[in-house]
C-alpha cells in the first residue's frame, strides 16, 4: 500500500494521517475482528455444507463483505474506544448490538439479491461465532486467570484456605470491579466474596459478578452475623459525606473490619499490583468530596501547552498543582520556592515521573523583588498559580511583620510583574479567612485580593488577575487532620479549641482541579468561590477520626477543649455580604459579583507600601487595624449602581 493510501484508508474510519500508537492499536483490532468475523462465516458455511450442496467459492466474496460490514458496525458501536482489560461484563452488550445491526443490515441485503449471496443460516450462526469470538478474544485475561487459578486448585492442590470472609458494601461498577480482582487476580489472597450490599431494590437477592446482593444498608449487621463476614470493603464513591457516615456507623456496629476502594486518583498514584486495591477509611472519606475530573464544559485550553509558574510549589497546593498542571502539557513548568528541601524534594519526584518534562526549580524569596523579576525576565511565564503564603493564624499573630512581607508584599511584586512581562493570566490562591477578616493572616490575604482588583484597572493591564478563594484542605501540613493523627498516635489527648468550632474542608487534589478550572474561566478582575459543602464541627471530626482507630473517644482517648487561639473565628464565612455569588460553568465554582469602584491604583498601592515599610515594632493589634483600614477605606467607595458597599467588619 501506498502512503496516499494509507492515509485515504485511516481517513474512512475518522483518523488523522499519521502513525500512533492508538492507530496502531485499532489496526490490529481491525484486522483481529475481521479474521474472527471470516473464520466464523466460514465456519457456519462449511457446517451448512454439510446437509446442503453450496459452494464456498462462490460465495466467499459475501463472507469478506460480511467481514466488513461486522467491522463497520462495531467501529460504529465504539468497540475500538474501549479498554478492554478494564471493562466489565457489560461491555458484552456492545458487542450484541454492534453484531446483531449488521446481521439484520446483512439479512435484508441477502434476501433482496437473487439469487442469495449466502443461505440465511450462514449469516444466523456466522454472526453467534462471531460473537463467541469477539467476546473471548477481548475477555482472554479474565478467562486465563481465572482458569489458572481452577486448575492450579483443582490439578496442583492449591486450594487456598479461605481466611477472610468479604462483604461488599455497593454493587455498582466499583463493587464489581472489586469482585472481579479479588476473585482473578488476587486469588492467593484468600479472600472469600459472600455477597453484596445495596439500596437498589432492582439490585436485591439478583446476582452480580456470581454473588448475591444480599439486602440493603440496614441489613448490614444481620447479613454479617449470619455469614461470619471477616471484612467489609466499601466501594461507594459519588455518595454524600451524611451517607457515607451513616454507612459507615452502620457497619461499626459489627465486629468486621472495614476498608474503602479508594478512588481512580489514589489508584493512579499508589500503584501496586500484588495487593487488592483497598485502604483503611480516612477521615477525608467522611466528608463525601467529589472525584478529581476535568468538567466537560469547561474549556481547559487557556493553560494547554504554556510555560507556567506556580509559587510556593513546595507547599500543599503548590505541590498538587505541579503535579496535577503535568497533564496538561506544560512546555515548561518553574517551581518557584523558599524552602530549599521541599523544592529539591519534590523536583526529583516530578523528574522521577515527567523524565521528558522542562522543570526550572527557583529557589527564590517573593518578597524581594529583584530575584522575582530575574525569573520572570529569563522564562516569560505565561501563566502563574500563586499559592505562595504563610498560613498559620496563630504564628502570624506572634509574626504580622512576616504576614505584610510574604502575604503582601510578595504579592505586590508577583503581580507587576506580571503586569510587566504580560503574563496571560494570574491565579492568587486565597482564603475563607479574608472574608470579615479577624487576624493578621485573613487581613493580608484580603489585602491581596485587593491588590489584584486594583491592578486590573491600570489601562496598561493586559493580564487576567483572578483569585480563588476556598476553606480548609484535608491533609495539608500543620492542619488539624495531621495533628489530631499525631495525637491519637501518641496516646491522646486530642485537643480541640472549642465544642462548636466548624470549619469547611475539601481535599487538596479536589481544591487544585478547581484552581485550575477556575483560571480556564476567568476573564480578569474575578474571585471565584469552591463550593466547599457542608460545615463540619471539629469536636465530631476527632470523634470520628478516634472511632476509626477502634477507639473510644473521652475513654480510651481523651478529648479536651483549649479555648479559642489568638485570631481564631468560631465559624468561617466564604464571602460578604454584598458580594453575589453567581454560578458558572462548573458546578462546584461561583463567581463573585459587586467589586467596589476602584481608587485610582496609584492611591491605593501608596497605601499598601505604607504598610508594608512601617516600622518593625509595630504591635500585633497596630498590624490588624491597619490592615482592616486599608480594607475598610477600599471598600467604602460607590458601586456602579450608585449604592455604597458595607466596610469590613472590624471583628
Amino acid at each position: 500500500m501506498t502512503n496516499l493510501e494509507g492515509k485515504q484508508t485511516m481517513r474512512i474510519f475518522g483518523l488523522k494521517p499519521g502513525i500512533t500508537t492508538r492507530n496502531r492499536k485499532l489496526g490490529q483490532w481491525l484486522l483481529i475482528d475481521y479474521g474472527l468475523v471470516v473464520v466464523a462465516y466460514t465456519l457456519a458455511f462449511y457446517t451448512r455444507a454439510i446437509t446442503a450442496d453450496i459452494n464456498y467459492r462462490q460465495s466467499l466474496s459475501a463472507i469478506l463483505v460480511s467481514g466488513l460490514m461486522l467491522v463497520l458496525m462495531a467501529y460504529m458501536f465504539g468497540i475500538y474506544r474501549r479498554i478492554w482489560s478494564q471493562t466489565s461484563g457489560h461491555g458484552i452488550t456492545l458487542i450484541l448490538n454492534a453484531v446483531a445491526v449488521s446481521t439484520v443490515v446483512l439479512l435484508v441485503g441477502d434476501a433482496l439479491i437473487d439469487p442469495r449471496p449466502l443461505p440465511l443460516s450462514v449469516i444466523l450462526v456466522g454472526s453467534v461465532f462471531s460473537i463467541v469470538g469477539m467476546v473471548a478474544v477481548r475477555y482472554r485475561s479474565r478467562l486465563v486467570s481465572g482458569m489458572s487459578w481452577r486448575w492450579r486448585a483443582v490439578w496442583k492442590r492449591e486450594f487456598p484456605q479461605v481466611n477472610t470472609r468479604v462483604l461488599i458494601i455497593g454493587a455498582g461498577e466499583s463493587g464489581q470491579d472489586l469482585a472481579w480482582r479479588l476473585k482473578h487476580r488476587f486469588p492467593d489472597n484468600n479472600y472469600h466474596i459472600v455477597g453484596f450490599i445495596d439500596d437498589d431494590p432492582e439490585k436485591q437477592q439478583m446476582y452480580v459478578e456470581g454473588c448475591r446482593v444480599l439486602g440493603g444498608r440496614f441489613e448490614i449487621a444481620r447479613i454479617v452475623e449470619a455469614h461470619s463476614v471477616d471484612l467489609i470493603v466499601l466501594a461507594l464513591h459519588n455518595i454524600t459525606g451524611k451517607d457515607f457516615r451513616e454507612v459507615v456507623e452502620l457497619c461499626e456496629s459489627t465486629h468486621a473490619r472495614i476498608k474503602v476502594i479508594p478512588d481512580v486518583f489514589e489508584l493512579v498514584r499508589n500503584q501496586q499490583s500484588d495487593v487488592p486495591p483497598l485502604r483503611d477509611i480516612q477521615p477525608e472519606d467522611l466528608l463525601g468530596r467529589s472525584p478529581v475530573t476535568r468538567h466537560q464544559d469547561v474549556d481547559l485550553s487557556p493553560v494547554m501547552g504554556k510555560v507556567i509558574l506556580i509559587t510556593g510549589a513546595a507547599g500543599s497546593i503548590g505541590a498538587e498543582l505541579s503535579h496535577q498542571i503535568m497533564d496538561y502539557e506544560p512546555v515548561k513548568i518553574i517551581l518557584l520556592d523558599n524552602n530549599e528541601s521541599g523544592l529539591h524534594d519534590l523536583s526529583v519526584e516530578l523528574r522521577a515521573q515527567y523524565p521528558k518534562a522542562d522543570l526550572v526549580p527557583a529557589l527564590v524569596d517573593i518578597s524581594s523583588l529583584e530575584p522575582v523579576r530575574l525569573v520572570f525576565k529569563k522564562h516569560h511565564p505565561q501563566i502563574v498559580f500563586h499559592a505562595a503564603a504563610y498560613k498559620h493564624v496563630p504564628m502570624l499573630e506572634y509574626y504580622p511583620q512576616e504576614a505584610l512581607r510574604v502575604n503582601v508584599t510578595g504579592t505586590l511584586n508577583l503581580a507587576e510583574m506580571a503586569l510587566t512581562y504580560d503574563v496571560e493570566r494570574f491565579v492568587l490562591v486565597s482564603t475563607d479567612k479574608a472574608v470579615k477578616p479577624s487576624n493578621i493572616m485573613g487581613a493580608s490575604k484580603r489585602v491581596g485580593e485587593l491588590l489584584l482588583h486594583a491592578i486590573s484597572k491600570e489601562e496598561e493591564c493586559r493580564t487576567l488577575f483572578t483569585a480563588v478563594r476556598f476553606g480548609n484542605v484535608l491533609g495539608s501540613r500543620g492542619s488539624v487532620i495531621p495533628t489530631f493523627n499525631r495525637q491519637i498516635d501518641s496516646g491522646g489527648p486530642v485537643t480541640v479549641t472549642h465544642p462548636d468550632m466548624t470549619r469547611y474542608f475539601m481535599s487538596i487534589p479536589e481544591a487544585v482541579n478547581l484552581i485550575i478550572h477556575a483560571a480556564c474561566m476567568t476573564v480578569g478582575d474575578e474571585i471565584f468561590v469552591l463550593k466547599m459543602g457542608e460545615e463540619v464541627r471539629i469536636v465530631d471530626l476527632a470523634e470520628r477520626m478516634v472511632r476509626l482507630r477502634g477507639l473510644r473517644p473521652y475513654k480510651d482517648i481523651a478529648i479536651e477543649f483549649t479555648g479559642i487561639r489568638p485570631g481564631e473565628k468560631l465559624h468561617e464565612v466564604l464571602f460578604y455580604d454584598d458580594e453575589n455569588p453567581t454560578d458558572t460553568l462548573h458546578p462546584n465554582i461561583v463567581k463573585l459579583n459587586n467589586w467596589p469602584e476602584a481608587f485610582a491604583p496609584e492611591q491605593f498601592f501608596e497605601q499598601v507600601v505604607k504598610l508594608v515599610t512601617q516600622n518593625q515594632d509595630t504591635t500585633t493589634m497596630q498590624v490588624l487595624t491597619q490592615l482592616q483600614t486599608v480594607i475598610a477605606s477600599r471598600s467604602q467607595v460607590p458601586h456602579s449602581n450608585g449604592k455604597v458597599s458595607q466596610s469590613v467588619a472590624m471583628s
